[in-house]
């Protein structure tokens, strides 16, 4: 039977009031209310992908408990959900809510036992005020636009053992996108660290988000034996007075990449007990150690590439301290599964400083030092690289090689090795560069399309090209950038001259051809 429309008025306004006392807003379908704007990147994109709460509901939230109460009201731990954050969650507003679908605990952001989520600050903004965020025996998370500051593990209060985000115990898959997150000190002071993994957690990303005036960046593994952590993803995040670990990993491997790092005190990425670093196009500033093993005899290890060191200190090596500076070399190879795009070390303080943090309207680069805006999320990570993303595309190029007819030059050669061995259509015959890094250029005497590339190593010297440049060789520009060599898409342009500029290798690079293709 249909009741009255008063009656049901009546009912709703009920519930409206309900809803604005504990915070929380009547869930809407998501394609309502999507405030998520792009996807993931980088390990987050492995073992599945991560993609949070896409597909489910949209709530909004202005309390903790509200959020709580978004969890604990699904139909299980895994209905997926979004939970849209505006104003300011504290220790006031954020009481434990029980259900079948939730774990929570007063005083912290409990994220336990539970999967497909995403958390994401609208409006004027959400800031997670001395309240840490607490993932534990959860995956494929989202945490995207929040501010958390001044999480303390000891003094008053306290909440998430003193880190702002804070992942442990079987965590997989998460993306954790355009946040800052800040304290006002280090251990003595109260706090620990801004984002920390340990007791295996794997597959995570930290991309767009500044983390700043703290002791500790954050960790990978609690101890030197605990080495169960990994596949993590750094890139584009601002590092702002930091005394150490940025991070400090412990066994597993890392990828960091075109990060921003000003005043780091003490020490910067520590890789520790077998872990594995590849650190590319990074801009260091005014900092001390930036790069190595410290406090511990526990090695671990690092590639490099493409990184800027600008008014870096470094302190002598001892048995307990091991930096990889004054001149980094590559102690290691890192072999990186998915797609991405790597901006010059020369722009990274411009692109990082204008992306970097919450609030900051969700910008990422364009790959080439630019600000854009990326669409709002529509479906699932696809954890499969585009063949149009700047890795090397596998397929063989059609037509004619255009470099056979061409000339060459470049910026450097090693002794016994010529510009013009790339294009003479013999693999037996290669040019090097007379260090790590150069470039080797393709030129006519009238303009060309160019549209593909083909780089091929010597035999022998497979892989010890690292990351690269692909540059219009007569403006200057960059038409592509990555890592390894092979096939590689550039946009198709007309020019007289392509330059190839190897910015990081391992061992030493031989090109024994560099092929061009119109299509």
């Amino acid at each position: 039977m249909r009741r009255p429309v008063a009656l049901r008025l009546n009912a709703a306004l009920a519930t409206l009031a309900v809803a604005a006392a504990t915070g929380v807003v009547l869930s809407m379908p998501e394609a309502a209310s999507a405030a998520v704007t792009g996807s993931a990147t980088g390990y987050a994109t492995q073992n599945g992908g991560t993609t949070g709460g896409a597909g489910g509901t949209t709530v909004r939230a202005t309390t903790g408990t509200a959020i709580h109460t978004a969890l604990c009201n699904r139909a299980s731990s895994s209905t997926p959900i979004t939970i849209e954050v505006e104003g300011t969650i504290n220790h006031g507003n954020t009481a434990k809510v029980s259900g079948d679908s939730c774990n929570t605990a007063a005083g912290v952001i409990e994220l336990k036992q539970i999967s497909n989520v995403t958390i994401v600050g609208v409006g004027s903004g959400a800031v997670f005020d001395q309240l840490g965020i607490h993932i534990r025996q959860s995956s494929n998370i989202i945490i995207q636009n929040v501010t958390v500051k001044n999480v303390k593990k000891s003094g008053s209060p306290t909440s998430n053992g003193g880190d702002a985000i804070g992942m442990e115990s079987d965590v997989r898959n998460v993306w954790v996108d355009h946040t800052t997150l800040e304290a006002s000190g280090g251990e003595s002071e109260g706090f620990d660290g801004l984002f920390d993994m340990k007791a295996n957690t794997q597959y995570v990303t930290l991309s767009y988000s500044t983390l700043r005036n703290s002791g500790r960046g954050g960790l990978v593994g609690s101890s030197e034996t605990e080495v169960s952590n990994g596949y993590i993803t750094y890139h584009h995040n601002l590092y702002e007075n930091i005394d150490s670990r940025v991070p400090l990993l412990r066994g597993g491997i890392a990828h960091i990449y075109n990060n921003y790092y000003v005043k780091l005190n003490e020490s910067g990425i520590n890789s520790r007990a077998g872990a594995r670093a590849k650190v590319d196009n990074n801009y260091f500033k005014d900092s001390k150690d930036v790069l190595g093993t410290f406090y511990t005899d526990a090695a671990g290890y690092w590639q490099v590439s493409g990184n800027t060191f600008d008014n870096v200190t470094w302190s002598a090596p001892g048995s307990e301290n091991n930096p990889a500076g004054p001149d980094p070399k590559s102690n290691t190879t890192v072999s990186i599964p998915y797609a991405y795009s790597l901006d010059a070390a020369s722009c990274v303080p411009g692109i990082v400083t204008a992306t970097a943090g919450a609030n900051k309207g969700l910008k990422v680069s364009d790959g080439n030092c630019s600000p854009q805006t990326p669409d709002p999320t529509t479906g699932p990570t696809d954890p499969t690289p585009d063949p149009s993303d700047p890795t090397p595309d596998p397929t063989q190029p059609s037509g004619t090689n255009l470099s056979l007819a061409a000339g060459a030059d470049g910026s450097s050669k090693a002794s016994g090795t010529s510009y013009g061995n790339v294009r003479d259509g013999d693999l037996s015959t290669y040019w090097s560069p007379a260090g790590a890094t150069g470039s080797v250029s393709v030129k006519w005497g009238s303009t060309t399309s160019v549209s593909r590339i083909n780089i091929r190593e010597a035999s022998g010297s497979t892989g010890a090209i690292g990351s690269w440049r692909v540059l219009n060789g007569d403006t200057g520009a960059v038409l592509k950038s990555g890592s390894g060599a092979g096939v590689i898409a550039v946009p198709p342009t007309s020019l007289k001259k392509i330059t190839f500029e190897i910015t990081g290798s391992t061992g030493t690079p031989k090109v024994a051809e560099f092929e061009t293709y119109a299509g």
